[in-house]
């Protein structure tokens, strides 16, 4: 079981970077509130933006700012649940996006994931719960380390808190929806989601919250993507794969701009599940051909990484 979460004491520690804004976050009794000593832009970059937040699909009680980009929560003091969806819907291909907490992270919760159109973004504005995953529509997960999805909620991550980048990566020709928490891989959270249509999500319960689209891109599962992802998960170790691979200046600023999130994916290892064994790699390998019936299980799962990631997975 996860500890309770005092609803009024941020989560510290889980920051991206070593700012001491993310170290300590300041009371200030006066305000009621929490007092962010600077901004801070670690782990950002100059770049283009497939989609960012929707100013006409959102609570009432947000306010958008940075492009779009940023997204406050309850300015004044919070009554419920908030929550924003993004401005582009994720069709075929592949989508991976990050969002950085960008203020003390507490409350009842504070969640990121992804869900459909049918999602009612303030049906619980007078209620204070985990609107993503609620229902059958939606994936979210909480800064409490909890996954959610139909009203079911597991033990997934540690916790993260104020500074923390939240990776997304969704692939609709595997039909995996996957967790990264400071470009670390968290694990595989649901599978079989082929020819559905997602949204990015997000929701929070906290008084004066934000967080903030950092990185959000899009690819066709193409050869080029999944000769890139199997060449991240032959050199798991490189911060970037295109730091050590002998190519051509063309070829390596073209690979930069179209898959530079591919080939930085922190895909070889993953955070150990609170309530189980390791889960498998976050970068599904191309598939292969099926095993012969006199292969043990072990072999199969050597030579089918796909096949296993599915047995293990928390959803189908």
């Amino acid at each position: 079981m996860v500890p309770p979460v005092p609803s009024a004491v941020p989560v510290t520690g889980e920051s991206f970077c070593g700012c001491d804004s993310q170290a300590e976050t300041n009371y200030n009794p006066r305000l009621r509130g929490f007092h962010q000593v600077k901004d801070c832009h670690c782990g950002e970059d100059d770049q283009d933006f497939d989609w960012v937040w929707d100013g006409n699909s959102r609570s009432t009680t947000t306010l958008l700012s940075c492009d779009n980009r940023k997204v406050n929560f309850h300015s004044e003091y919070s009554c419920g649940t908030a929550a924003i969806r993004g401005s582009r819907e994720l069709e075929e291909g592949q989508h991976f996006w990050e969002i950085k907490m960008t203020s003390p992270v507490y409350g009842s919760d504070m969640m990121v994931g992804i869900g459909t159109f049918d999602v009612n973004l303030d049906k619980y504005r007078h209620s204070f719960c985990s609107l993503l995953g609620k229902d059958s529509d939606s994936w979210g997960l909480s800064y409490t380390g909890l996954l959610h999805h139909k009203g079911d909620k597991i033990n997934f991550s540690s916790r993260f808190g104020q500074g923390s980048i939240i990776g997304i990566h969704l692939d609709t020709w595997h039909g995996t929806l996957t967790f990264f928490k400071n470009r670390k891989c968290i694990g595989v959270a649901a599978t079989e989601l082929q020819h559905k249509r997602f949204y990015p999500m997000a929701c929070s319960t906290a008084a004066k919250s934000s967080m903030k689209v950092i990185r959000s891109c899009s690819a066709p599962t193409s050869l080029l993507y999944l000769c890139c992802a199997r060449l991240r998960q032959l050199l798991p170790d490189c911060l970037d794969t295109l730091d050590v691979l002998p190519l051509p200046p063309g070829l390596r600023q073209l690979l930069h701009n179209k898959l530079g999130w591919v080939l930085s994916l922190n895909s070889g290892t993953t955070e150990e599940s609170p309530d189980g064994p390791e889960r498998p790699s976050c970068l599904p390998a191309p598939p292969l051909a099926a095993p012969s019936s006199s292969e043990s299980d072990s072999e199969g799962c050597a030579s089918h990484p796909e096949a296993c990631r599915r047995k293990r997975c928390r959803w189908t």
